[in-house]
């Protein structure tokens, strides 16, 4: 079967190429804008990559045109269609489907779905779920939206009948399917990790997104379970509209949480109702990422993995690229100057991020030490301005936050206001990364956050840094 994917360099899209291709399918594909990790997993991949959706590809005659969400009816301001290969497709009675249809019906059918969704930490929870299935030996396939260091690659097949963990997004299907991507994936076991509002430009409010996350619960069977976060009010209001599973709550604070951990973020007790369960040793940070770790065990549990052996496995868990990612570290006389990179956009995310190198520098005896934090504001969220005022309380643990304010429609520097000389804005990367230079010193660690490429500033601000040095 031949399949053309439009939208292919998007880190779902991209892992649907992967599973095609690796399910011995002929795949070629088309977008406009490529950055790692997804385009390095494609071309390793030998797929075909074309350049824009121009309509002379539909002579290509695939079985089928699968449609990312990417794709739509707009037009330019010229009155001339933005995809003209999507328009060639209609005007030709082409046979087409989304991502996540395509996904449903030739990868997920009779398989353990386990789908991991939340506004944060999907990626995150999704590879560390599949590291304690792989580690358990039960050879799983996954479909993560990022690369995990541990497996190398963002999606793979499994065997025929091993369990499927999926990274499972709100976001909608298709220009011509708005239902949110997870509806699609029938999962067996689901976790419900955070919920917050977010995707402004498809989303009114909270509750529309409440919604759709209630549509995913209506999904699971009765044999089913769903772990949810259970320290999220919002997740309390979508089981309220009804459910039909069992439930496994993790975090704390509530008398029936299932779940919990006891100690600190690097090291601490799993218990189950009480009793300790297992222990997990590790090198993240962050209260984040033991929930993280807690929504994982608990979800590896509905598989028969024994929370002691999952425990262990995320030992040796090494998280995902472009989550507090090193990139590089220069010398200067009085220590490095480190620059990592990050995945984070949304405001609870970016305080969440800073908040957790903040303590792990402190738990090493570096409070002396400054966090440097360098953002550019690019989801579609983001764009809108939406959650613009959010900006200073999300950098509150920053010493100095850099913005890269090009395509923005709003002020960022009066959204940054509040934070006085300790912030500063450019429309574009080079001044960008002067600013940064310039204010850097010995010691500093330098985080840069975004969910896009971010003009390559991290290359960029490693050169110039080591440019600089004696």
């Amino acid at each position: 079967m031949h399949i053309h994917i439009l939208g292919i360099c998007g880190t779902f899209m991209g892992g649907v190429a992967a599973l095609a291709r690796a399910a011995g399918h002929r795949v070629t594909g088309c977008d406009a804008g490529v950055y790692p990790p997804m385009s390095d997993q494609l071309r390793a991949l030998d797929i075909k990559l074309i350049e824009g959706f121009s309509a002379d590809q539909l002579a290509l005659k695939p079985d089928m045109f699968v449609v990312g969400n990417v794709v739509s009816r707009a037009r330019l301001a010229d009155g001339t269609p933005k995809f003209p290969l999507m328009e060639a497709i209609l005007d030709a009675g082409a046979p087409y489907t989304s991502g996540p249809q395509w996904l449903a019906e030739h990868v997920l059918q009779g398989r353990h779905v386990l789908a991991v969704a939340g506004t944060h930490g999907k990626t995150t929870t999704t590879s560390m779920l599949a590291w304690i299935l792989e580690m358990a030996g039960k050879a799983p396939g996954f479909l993560v939206g990022g690369v995990p260091l541990d497996f190398g690659v963002s999606a793979r097949p499994g065997g025929g009948s091993a369990p499927f963990v999926i990274e499972a997004d709100e976001y909608d299907t298709a220009f011509f399917d708005k239902r949110s991507k997870f509806v699609h994936y029938r999962p067996r076991t689901a976790v419900l990790n955070n919920l917050e509002f977010d995707h402004a430009d498809i989303f009114d409010d909270l509750a529309a997104i409440e919604r759709q996350f209630h549509h995913l619960v209506r999904t699971v069977p009765a044999t089913g379970r769903i772990v949810v976060n259970a320290t999220e009010d919002s997740l309390r209001r979508v089981l309220a509209q009804g459910c039909w599973s069992e439930v496994a709550r993790f975090g704390a604070g509530s008398p029936d949480t299932d779940w919990q951990a006891k100690g600190e973020h690097g090291a601490f007790d799993v218990l189950y109702r009480g009793e300790r369960v297992g222990r997990v040793d590790w090198k993240l940070s962050g209260l984040h990422n033991q929930m993280n770790a807690l929504a994982a065990i608990a979800a590896a549990d509905h598989v028969g993995v024994a929370p002691a052996e999952a425990a262990a496995a995320l030992g040796t868990f090494r998280n995902v690229r472009r989550r507090m990612e090193l990139r590089g570290t220069v010398a200067r006389p009085g220590g490095e100057i480190t620059v990592y990179d990050d995945f984070a956009h949304h405001p609870t995310a970016i305080r969440t991020t800073l908040d957790g190198l903040r303590r792990q520098l402190d738990g090493q005896g570096k409070q002396s030490e400054r966090m440097l934090a360098a953002f550019e504001p690019r989801s579609n969220t983001m764009k809108l301005g939406t959650m613009a005022a959010q900006l200073p309380w999300s950098l509150e643990a920053a010493d100095l936050a850099f913005c890269h304010t090009a395509g923005l429609d709003w002020d960022a520097a009066a959204a940054l206001k509040p934070m006085g000389e300790r912030a500063q804005v450019a429309g574009s990367i080079d001044p960008l990364v002067a600013q940064i230079v310039a204010a850097a010193r010995a010691g500093d660690h330098i985080v840069c956050m975004s969910n896009g490429g971010f003009g390559g500033v991290h290359d960029k601000l490693l050169a110039a840094l080591q440019a600089q040095t004696p």
